[in-house]
């Protein structure tokens, strides 16, 4: 009985998962938070941009998750052994990319380096490179437009190039210092198969071509006349990053003796490409044209595919349409909000200060009606991924009175990522990609029926929940399950080992009527603070927001 594991790498922590290719069964698991920083996050007080992270402490939680996975898997099945496990697949956070020397050693992991910021890893949510992409953006709308159409138009602060070159700035000696750059999703397959020479990493066309600005259309990698129109350093780069991305359908590599005896795994086992996070995690959670998947996690993506053998339309505002960067044969299309869980943290242990207050806020909340409370919030606490693109936009909260309460701001809030979750389904149908369910993983979508339902009402789409609380974990297993040769492609791996739980959350009519109202409402905050619309007379949005309430609290 052939078993893989998964290792989803998070923003928080890490974790491993020991599966069982035949049905999906989930033997054994283990979470490890990173140790570093603060919930495993190194900041900086003078900069809220700014967030890294310690390489060291995806080495520690490779280990820990990965022995102690195998030890629960061992206890819940004696009859489970190691020697059973044929392959391993591993996601991870981006774009994250990781400094490292000419022996694919993180600089991090350097005397010299070891408690410089610029050395660590630049974690996906780190914003300090705002200008750099903003300059991208304008060189490449100048130079090179195509590098932009697949990309929604827009070069993100959170995406490889922009913080290589922000490094460059502020800190040429770890530029210098490093033979190349890593992103996560494919430096921790690189350990586990021993490789020593940045130039002997398979890449993954997921990162590469979502964050990387790579593609097969132009010869892979931006070029080196255009890098060197940025910083003649970049375009030097480019020799000692990779020529070749590839898609999920090849192996990482096997896995190397080292690792073998430290995870107590068969030697020579395959390692499948690393991917996004989310991406592994749509795969987990059944992703199929027609299927819009939601990880719904600190941020969101959102995740769609279309048949390679069918043309997609370049859509702006959206983080990429990649050829093969989710599954094999398909165009991976990508989404997302910057914060969504995020947004919810903030208020409750952030501005309220105590985390208890979850549970009773959403009981709460739930017992208000759509519109009731006056309220109207927009979703960009940590900036807009889509379909603004711009990490300068700030949150708002609207219509507040002396009588609002906790419970009615905290349904605002979830209110609001409904609304942003909608510009996202809405503008990537009007380009054409079909959208008739919608698929969600992550703790808050298995736990919080109100956001769920909300969903439903605001977007008019039937909403279902992943049968796995550990989706990109699992969709990485499928991925090992598939170059391991235990089912001979995706399709038949995610039909044998993922599925949906019984639950189906359909929009509401009467709700429907109400957040239409307030959408319009939303979106007209949306365009006004978001840049879209120049000169709007948002006189009429407050009185409207206290007609609604009126209305709804009869």
């Amino acid at each position: 009985m052939p078993y893989t594991i998964g290792l989803d790498y998070g923003t928080n922590s890490a974790r491993a998962l020991v599966v069982d290719c035949k049905d999906g069964r989930e033997l054994g698991t283990s979470v490890v938070d990173y140790p570093s920083g603060h919930q495993g996050i190194l900041l900086n007080s003078s900069d809220h941009h700014l967030a890294r992270q310690s390489p060291a402490d995806y080495v520690h939680a490779l280990e820990k998750a990965t022995v102690e996975a195998i030890a629960a898997a061992k206890q819940a099945d004696p009859a489970f052994s190691p020697d059973q496990v044929v392959g391993i697949g591993m996601d991870g956070t981006g774009s994250s990319p990781i400094p490292v020397d000419a022996q694919n050693v993180p600089l991090a992991f350097d005397d010299k380096f070891k408690d410089n910021l610029n050395a660590q890893c630049w974690l996906w949510k780190d914003h300090t490179s705002i200008p750099e992409a903003a300059a991208i953006t304008e060189a490449a709308k100048e130079r090179k437009p195509e590098y932009l159409a697949k990309i929604g138009g827009t070069y993100s602060s959170e995406w490889f190039w922009a913080k290589i070159w922000h490094c460059l700035k502020v800190d040429p000696e770890v530029f210098d210092a490093a033979a190349s750059w890593v992103e996560l999703s494919d430096f921790i397959p690189s350990v586990l198969a021993g490789v020593k020479a940045p130039k002997d990493i398979m890449r993954g066309v997921c990162m590469a071509g979502h964050k990387g600005i790579y593609a097969e259309d132009w010869g892979g990698l931006p070029s080196k006349d255009f890098l060197a129109s940025l910083d003649p350093k970049l375009a030097d780069l480019r020799d000692r990053l990779y020529d070749k991305a590839h898609d999920a359908s090849v192996a990482a590599g096997k896995l190397c003796d080292e690792w073998a005896a430290k995870l107590g795994l068969p030697a020579g086992i395959p390692i499948a490409i690393g991917e996004m996070d989310v991406h592994y995690g749509a795969i987990g959670c059944g992703v199929d044209e027609g299927t819009l998947v939601k990880v719904i996690g600190t941020s969101t993506c959102d995740c769609a595919v279309v048949s390679a053998e069918k043309s997609v339309a370049d859509i702006p505002g959206i983080c990429g349409i990649v050829k093969g960067a989710i599954l094999p044969g398909y165009f991976g299309v990508e989404a997302g909000q910057s914060a969504v869980g995020d947004i919810f943290k903030w208020y409750v242990e952030g501005v309220l200060g105590d985390v208890s207050l979850h549970g009773k806020l959403t009981e709460d909340a739930a017992a208000l009606k759509p519109g009731q409370s006056g309220l109207l919030a927009l979703d960009w606490n940590n900036g807009n991924r889509t379909i603004l693109v711009d990490q300068l936009l700030t949150g708002l909260l609207l219509g507040q009175t002396l009588y609002t309460t906790k419970a009615e701001i905290y349904r605002a809030l979830i209110e609001a990522t409904a609304f942003g979750a909608r510009a996202i389904v809405d503008r990537i149908k009007e380009y054409g990609v079909p959208v008739e369910r919608i698929v969600c993983s992550g703790g808050i979508a298995e736990k919080n029926a109100l956001l769920m339902q909300i969903y439903a009402d605001v977007t008019g789409c039937e909403m279902r929940v992943s049968r796995s609380s550990q989706s990109c974990a699992l969709g990485s297993a499928v991925g090992a399950a598939v170059v391991a040769g235990v089912h001979p492609d995706f399709k038949s791996a995610q039909a044998a080992m993922t599925g949906l739980k019984d639950i189906t959350y359909r929009p509401i009519p009467e709700n429907q009527e109400v957040y239409e109202t307030l959408y319009q409402l939303y979106r007209e905050l949306h365009d006004s603070f978001g840049g879209v619309t120049k000169s709007a007379d948002l006189g009429h949005v407050m009185k409207d927001l206290l007609a609604l309430k009126a209305r709804q609290s009869r």
